[in-house]
């Protein structure tokens, strides 16, 4: 996908620039296909009606019709896209991300309505663990304890806390996910999976880390003795991933389940590896990952 970059520095300018549903097609369909329109069904670019001046689609290889919202986040919403759009702007736009209650009052919608347009803007942004490059050069990885504080508990336990892994790469990106536990059989497969090999990777002296120096150059920081800076071995920067994740999900949701948490840590881990851009970049990042649909169904299903 891929589309001109929208100007605007406020929610105002967001509507200024998509005024009405027409809009917010054409820049949708342009977004999503370029020149040449592809059937969501079958993928053919080949003989594509257009009828209802451009709200309608018929793809004459599979005679299937088509808008320009199927297969993507905003399939079968009743919403228009102008509070679509809205919304990622919000997101964007808010630093630590925006709460349901406030993204409804915000934009006119129920509370309900809104929790589930949050999920899908955090479905699109998933990142693609499949095709993602590795990380390479200087590497950090750590792992931290998401819930709260519970009285009795310290340290490494996860009794009534979900552990997050990251690996971060120096001036680059951040992979992160949840896993139930922090041992060196669910850390180490996802460094090695998504590191390139002969790369320095940084970690404190926790025992499931124990091992990487057969594939790479492993730095240890003493954390057990007090040691956090040692010239350039540190995990400052994934410690400033987790500072920014813990800053929304304790200052903006409040609470997050397990069942949902690897949505939010999505959401942050886009949030870091697009920090550099601008709202409006960030903007057309979003809109850009809008393909997949993720169904109320199978989003609060067990």
């Amino acid at each position: 996908m891929s589309t001109d970059t929208p100007k605007f520095r406020s929610l105002l300018d967001v509507t200024k620039r998509f005024p009405d549903e027409q809009t917010c097609r054409d820049y949708l369909a342009k977004a999503r296909w370029g020149t040449k329109i592809e059937c969501p069904h079958c993928h053919s670019s080949e003989k594509i009606y257009t009828f209802q001046s451009g709200k309608l689609y018929k793809c004459g290889s599979c005679q299937k019709q088509f808008t320009v919202k199927v297969g993507t986040i905003f399939e079968d919403s009743a919403l228009p896209l102008q509070k679509w759009f809205m919304a990622i702007y919000l997101i964007t736009a808010h630093k630590k991300g925006i709460s349901s209650l406030q993204l409804h009052r915000d934009i006119g919608v129920t509370q309900k309505t809104a929790w589930f347009m949050l999920h899908r803007i955090r479905y699109a942004v998933r990142t693609d663990s499949v095709n993602r490059s590795p990380l390479s050069g200087t590497i950090e990885a750590d792992e931290t304890y998401i819930g709260g504080k519970h009285k009795g508990l310290v340290g490494r336990t996860t009794a009534k806390k979900a552990v997050v892994m990251g690996i971060v790469q120096r001036g680059g990106r951040v992979i992160a996910q949840q896993v139930t536990k922090a041992s060196a059989a669910q850390l180490q497969p996802i460094i090695r999976r998504n590191t390139k090999k002969g790369s320095t990777v940084v970690t404190d002296d926790w025992g499931a880390y124990s091992g990487l120096s057969h594939t790479f150059n492993h730095q240890i920081i003493n954390h057990s003795q007090k040691e956090y800076v040692r010239g350039d071995v540190h995990t400052n920067t994934v410690e400033g991933f987790w500072a920014l994740l813990k800053r929304g999900i304790h200052g903006i949701y409040h609470h997050v389940s397990k069942k949902h948490l690897d949505k939010y840590v999505d959401e942050f881990e886009f949030r870091w590896n697009s920090r550099k851009a601008k709202d409006p970049v960030r903007f057309s990042f979003m809109l850009n990952d809008c393909e997949g649909r993720l169904t109320y169904k199978g989003l609060i299903q067990k």
